[in-house]
């Protein structure tokens, strides 16, 4: 049984956890209205809207996540030179966010998510972005400032939404870091790039990510484990922790370790930006040296906190806390 106190513990020392993001940059729009008749014109609702709402998206919602639950953290990505990226360079600055790690690229679009939404239900999601591989030019500036900023950090976060910044030669600058200094490496991956995640610390798959990378189903308890183990076996981490929705996560170790987590979620109104939490807390308790079961039930609790939120939200330190005290479930 895993004591309460020790995950109150771990949760006061995020403060000493310092995290470099580096990943896909975008903004999440959010138009919020209701609906009360189709269209005349089309078979489609009428959205009267009644808000409208941008913040900070893809790895910068990992960013997002760990300052909420009280870790330091620096993004490291890209945007375009146009109307978007100057309004995510607001944002960051309006939030007290360092601007450090972001390069501008003239060549690129700055993605952004539309979601419209009514009467708590996503209508239509509109992406605008791009998805090219990084101009040589802003590789070569990307690989100096990580190079240059890897050691301030004791954990990185690869945030990966496959639009063109993670590739072989940023990962394996990583890595070569992580061999000589004990890095912890988290990777939230796509499933194009899984070949480049060999030697990282941990990866967290959700289930269809899992499936894709193994090549099969996940639909009983044996295909569960088949797929732990392979993914396990064949990337060389120190953990898989695969993501399951409502039932909850399972981690799997290379000393051959399995925890089933179930979920906390008690009621889920939206899981945008989940797997963004859940690798934020797993990666800033294990920057604060817990163990891996605490991390992931830490992260489980996280994530049952900000998918009972409507848009991209974030989990507080004091969120987590209430949390984990009032938890009925066992602690495993």
């Amino acid at each position: 049984m895993n004591d309460r106190e020790t995950l109150l513990r771990l949760i006061n020392k995020f403060n000493g956890g310092k995290i470099l993001v580096i990943g896909d940059i975008m903004l999440d729009e959010f138009v919020w209205g209701k609906v009360s008749r189709i269209s005349p014109e089309a078979p489609v609702p009428v959205v009267e809207v009644t808000k409208e709402d941008i913040m900070l998206g893809g790895a910068a919602n990992v960013l997002k996540n760990i300052r909420a639950l009280g870790g330091q953290a620096l993004l490291l990505g890209v945007i375009g030179s146009d109307y978007n990226g100057e309004r995510f360079m607001e944002i960051l600055k309006e939030g007290g966010y360092s601007t450090d790690g972001i390069i501008v690229d003239e060549s690129r679009h700055t993605s952004i998510k539309t979601r419209v939404i009514a009467q708590h239900q996503q209508v239509v999601r509109f992406d605008r972005e791009s998805k090219d591989d990084l101009s040589v030019k802003t590789y070569r500036e990307i690989i100096g400032l990580l190079r240059s900023l890897l050691s301030q950090y004791n954990a990185v976060i690869v945030s990966d939404y496959g639009k063109g910044l993670i590739n072989r030669g940023i990962i394996s600058t990583i890595l070569r870091f992580k061999k000589n200094n004990g890095l912890i490496v988290s990777v939230d991956p796509k499933i194009r790039n899984f070949r480049f995640y060999k030697g990282v610390t941990v990866i967290t798959p959700n289930q269809k990510e899992a499936e894709e990378a193994c090549g099969f189903e996940i639909n009983s308890s044996k295909t569960l484990m088949k797929a732990g183990t392979h993914l396990l076996k064949k990337y060389g981490t120190d953990a898989i922790l695969i993501t399951r929705g409502e039932y909850g996560m399972s981690l799997f170790q290379k000393d051959g370790t399995v925890k089933h987590i179930p979920t906390i979620a008690k009621e889920v109104y939206d899981v945008t930006g989940a797997g963004d939490t859940v690798i934020s807390a797993l990666s800033l308790a294990l920057a604060v040296k817990a163990k891996w079961i605490d991390a992931c039930i830490l992260s489980n609790h996280a994530a049952g906190i900000v998918v009972g939120k409507l848009g991209t939200a974030t989990a507080s330190a004091q969120e987590l806390k209430t949390s984990v005290q009032n938890s009925r479930e066992p602690l495993l």
